[in-house]
């Protein structure tokens, strides 16, 4: 079985509510490439408002969650949680999560090229045999994340 594409978006601690609202209706309004699986991750803050406003395929992320499902867990979001809310991505295990505040994850299934993913570089990133798909860092807040859902159409 072929595994689908996946492009995501991961905005980190960027954007505002108008910003993130402009880019999620150049989305809605983009023709996407169908056999791609997009997935944007904003901020907690804006999660639930942009999974109102996302069309065309695109879902969204939590940029993290905790592993326990409730409790004194100041700032934390459970999988539970994110679940409840419709929200069925997370992004676990970057490396900025790591670095910063030591934490680990278990390995994963698919393989999604996390590093400088840009317009330019896509192509031949998205050809390499065991790239599964992009997490696009500071790309996925230009217009040029359009043609990176896009590279393989």
């Amino acid at each position: 079985m072929t595994r689908k594409f996946f492009v995501g978006g991961n905005f980190k601690m960027n954007g505002s509510k108008e910003s993130l609202s402009k880019l999620v209706k150049a989305m809605n309004e983009a023709s996407l490439d169908p056999n791609t699986e997009v997935v944007i991750a904003p901020p907690s803050l804006y999660l639930l408002s942009l999974q109102e406003q996302a069309q065309n395929g695109v879902q969204v992320a939590a940029q993290n969650a905790y592993f326990k499902e409730s409790g004194a867990f100041t700032g934390e979001i459970s999988p539970v949680q994110l679940k409840d809310a419709g929200i069925n991505w997370v992004v676990l295990g970057h490396s900025e999560r790591r670095s910063y505040f030591a934490e680990n994850v278990a390995e994963a299934i698919r393989i999604i090229y996390g590093g400088s993913v840009t317009g330019a570089s896509c192509g031949e990133l998205g050809a390499q045999p065991d790239v599964d798909g992009f997490l696009v860092g500071g790309a996925s807040l230009k217009p040029e994340f359009i043609d990176i859902i896009n590279v393989k159409k």
